[in-house]
Order: C-alpha cells, then sequence, then structure tokens
C-alpha cells in the first residue's frame, strides 16, 4: 500500500491528471473536492479509454471520466483479503480509509508484488508505489 496518495480536483484537465501522474510513477490518483458527496478516482486505464473515445485531453475534465463508484479497504487488511476484494468488485485500485480519512491506496500490482516477495502481510506493511 502507497501512503503517499496523489490526489487531484474534478477540475482539473486529463492531461494535467496524466502529468501528475507520470512524475510521482503511479497509475492513479484520487479525485477529491469539498464540493463531491466522496472521492472518487481517474486512473491511467480512465485517460486511455477518454482520448481513444475522442476526448481532447487538453479540455477534457477529469470529472468527466473518473470512476466514483470506489471499493474501500481497512490498512490491516491481509493480501489475501484486498486481492479477493479486488476480483469481487472488478476494481484495479482499493482506497486504504480510517473512519473518514484517506490512509493509502493499493493497486493490483502492489498486490502482485508483494505476493511474490512475502505472503501474510497486511496492506500497512506494503510500502511501494502504485
Amino acid at each position: 500500500m502507497s501512503e503517499s496518495v496523489l490526489t487531484v480536483g474534478p477540475s482539473l484537465t486529463l492531461r494535467a491528471a496524466a502529468e501528475k501522474m507520470v512524475e510521482r510513477k503511479v497509475g492513479s490518483a484520487v479525485v477529491v473536492s469539498p464540493e463531491m458527496q466522496g472521492p472518487g478516482i481517474v486512473s491511467e486505464r480512465d485517460v486511455l479509454i477518454a482520448v481513444a473515445q475522442g476526448a481532447d485531453p487538453e479540455t477534457a475534465l477529469v470529472s468527466d471520466h473518473m470512476t466514483d463508484r470506489l471499493v474501500f479497504a481497512e490498512p490491516e487488511w491481509s493480501l489475501e483479503e484486498a486481492s479477493m476484494t479486488m476480483a469481487e468488485h472488478g476494481v484495479r485500485h482499493l482506497i486504504a480509509m480510517e473512519q473518514s480519512d484517506i490512509v493509502g491506496i493499493v493497486s493490483m500490482r502492489d498486490i502482485v508484488k508483494s505476493l511474490l516477495g512475502t505472503p501474510e502481510r497486511s496492506l500497512r506493511d506494503e510500502q511501494t508505489s502504485v
């Protein structure tokens, strides 16, 4: 799990969001705004799909291409719990929450790396980049 979560606003362009993801070497950003009911997520896949469908990354907004159907995890979950939850819900990222605070993000890539190295660890034990 990465505790250094990239966050972006919903009014950012897809290009600006993609640039931030490239700078941080991550595949997703959590979308937050005081006006939103809860967080969203925009991934490299969302950007790719938007561009393939004709969206102009210079003007298209994150809010129009983000996913707001998030699945949350607890930092103490085992890698098995996280991977089963991802498979069950068909998602590639889980947002780790403690009470109402975002404390991390875990990707399928994080889980694969962890399982190849050291099974039976919790998400909080894994300090990797997404």
